[in-house]
C-alpha cells in the first residue's frame, strides 16, 4: 500500500465525518434553546435578549479566536460579509423567541424541521449543490421521524393540527436560518470558523444594539428571574457560541441540505430536553420516529460523494 493509501487513514476522521459530529453536537444544542427559550421569551424583548445574547457570545468567541487562530487585519476584508449573515442569522433568533411567546416548544420544532428543504434550494440557488436520490430519501425517511416525534405518535393530533401565530412568525425565521447555511460557504474565503464566527457576531450584536437599545436600556436586568439568566447563559454559551463554531466548521464541510438535515434530529432532543424539565415521558410509540431519524442520518452518513 503506498503512502498516498495511506494518507486518509493517518488523517483520522474524514473531514466531511467531521461535519457530521459538528452537526450532531449542533442539533442537540439547539434543541435546549427550544425548551429554555419558551421559558423565558415573555420575560424579556426578542431584540434585547439577543443583542445580550450576541454580545456574551462576541466575547467568549473573541477571546477564543484571539488565543486561538488569532484575529488579522486581513480576516475580516470585506466587511459586508459579515454584516449580511450577521442580519440575516440575528433575524432568525429574534423571530424564533417571538414565536416562542405562544408556540409549544416541540410544535416550534416541527417548524424548524421545513428548513433542510428550504436550506436546499437555497444551496441550489446559490452553490448549485444538488441534491442527490439517496439524500432525497434520507430527507423524506428524517422528515417522517420528525413528524412523528412531534406529533407523539398521534395520528389524530397530526390532523387536527392548525398553525398558530407563533408558528408562523417563527417559520419566518427558519427561512432566514436555511438562507444562512449556503450563505456561509459562499462568503467565506477561508477564514478560520472562530474568526469567521466572530465577525458574524460582532456584526449581529451591532445590528441588534441599534434595533433594541430603548428596550435595553428600560429593562431592569437586576430584577430578572433567576430562570432567565439561566437561559440567557444558556442560549450565549451553548446556543449561541458553541452552536455558531458548529456551524461554521460543518458548513465548510458538507453540502447545505447535509447540514440542515440534522434539524430532523431536534424534536427528539425537544423531547428529551422537555423530560428532563419535568414534562414527563412520550408515548413508546414515539421512539419509531426516533429510528427513523437515525436511518436518515446513517443514509447521509454513507453518502459522501452526493
Amino acid at each position: 500500500m503506498s503512502d498516498l493509501d495511506l494518507a486518509p487513514m493517518r488523517g483520522g476522521l474524514r473531514d466531511s465525518h467531521k461535519g457530521h459530529l459538528a452537526m450532531l453536537a449542533f442539533s442537540a444544542l439547539v434543541a435546549g434553546s427550544f425548551s429554555l427559550g419558551a421559558l423565558i421569551a415573555n420575560e424579556v424583548t426578542p431584540a434585547a435578549l439577543n443583542a445580550v445574547r450576541f454580545v456574551l457570545a462576541g466575547i467568549l468567541i473573541g477571546a477564543a479566536a484571539a488565543i486561538g487562530p488569532g484575529l488579522k487585519s486581513q480576516h475580516f476584508s470585506a466587511p459586508w460579509r459579515y454584516a449580511l449573515l450577521g442580519g440575516v442569522f440575528a433575524t432568525y433568533f429574534v423571530l424564533m423567541f417571538y414565536g416562542l411567546k405562544t408556540a409549544d416548544p416541540v410544535s416550534a420544532a416541527a417548524v424548524f424541521t421545513l428548513t433542510p428543504a428550504m436550506s436546499g434550494v437555497f444551496g441550489w440557488l446559490l452553490l448549485r449543490q444538488i441534491t442527490t436520490p439517496r439524500m432525497a430519501l434520507a430527507l423524506m425517511i428524517g422528515g417522517a421521524g420528525a413528524l412523528w416525534v412531534i406529533f407523539r405518535a398521534d395520528l389524530e393530533a397530526a390532523v387536527r393540527f392548525e398553525i398558530g401565530q407563533g408558528e408562523v412568525i417563527y417559520f419566518v425565521g427558519c427561512v432566514a436560518h436555511a438562507l444562512y447555511t449556503p450563505m456561509v460557504r459562499k462568503l467565506n474565503r477561508g477564514e478560520p470558523a472562530l474568526v469567521f464566527t466572530f465577525g458574524v457576531l460582532v456584526a449581529g450584536a451591532v445590528a441588534l444594539i441599534a434595533l433594541a437599545w430603548r428596550d435595553l436600556i428600560a429593562t431592569d436586568w437586576a430584577g430578572l428571574k433567576p430562570i432567565v439568566w439561566i437561559g440567557l447563559i444558556y442560549v450565549s454559551v451553548c446556543a449561541s457560541a458553541c452552536t455558531f463554531v458548529l456551524l461554521q466548521f460543518a458548513t465548510l464541510r458538507l453540502p447545505s441540505a447535509k447540514v440542515m438535515a440534522y434539524t430532523y434530529l431536534v424534536p427528539s432532543w425537544v423531547i428529551l430536553w422537555e423530560i428532563a424539565l419535568g414534562k414527563g415521558w412520550p408515548p413508546a410509540l414515539i421512539f419509531v420516529g426516533i429510528a427513523l431519524t437515525i436511518v436518515a442520518l446513517w443514509l447521509l452518513l454513507k453518502d459522501e460523494h452526493g
